[in-house]
């Protein structure tokens, strides 16, 4: 019975980690999520929906529990545009879009934030006040 027990705990422990060693599944998806992008970006699509249509692709074929992140994801786009320079050649000018400047969106970000505050304090100063229009 014990023994029983051991081989269906090895069995299991196996099928669930065979897969994340059997498959190439990173470096094909990336590889093909990099044709993806490059391929509708060159076709005339704007950046969101050519880099939305790659990473949806990217995640998918990683399987598994965890999914791949955007930074991850663009990563992998840029390393085999990289990798495979000869067949991305007209590529490499669209990848500047996948890694934006992040200091810059930090600082908009603080902006919007601090645009919204002065206008809840415009707005709270203006609900505070009793308006009374026969005062005058």
């Amino acid at each position: 019975m014990q023994r029983f027990k051991r081989e269906k705990l090895i069995l299991l422990f196996f099928g669930i980690f065979t897969p994340f060693f059997l498959t190439d599944s990173k470096v094909n998806a990336s590889s093909f999520g990099a044709e993806i992008f490059c391929t509708m970006r060159d076709g005339g699509n704007d950046h969101e929906s050519s880099w939305e249509a790659a990473y949806t692709y990217i995640k998918k074929q990683k399987g598994g529990i965890f999914k791949v992140s955007p930074i991850r994801a663009a990563s992998q786009i840029t390393e085999t545009v990289i990798r495979e320079s000869e067949k991305f050649r007209y590529c490499v000018k669209y990848l500047d879009n996948l890694h934006p400047n992040r200091k810059l969106e930090r600082d908009l970000q603080k902006e919007e934030k601090r645009k919204e505050k002065e206008l809840e304090e415009t707005e709270e100063m203006f609900t505070d006040e009793i308006i009374d229009r026969y005062s005058y």
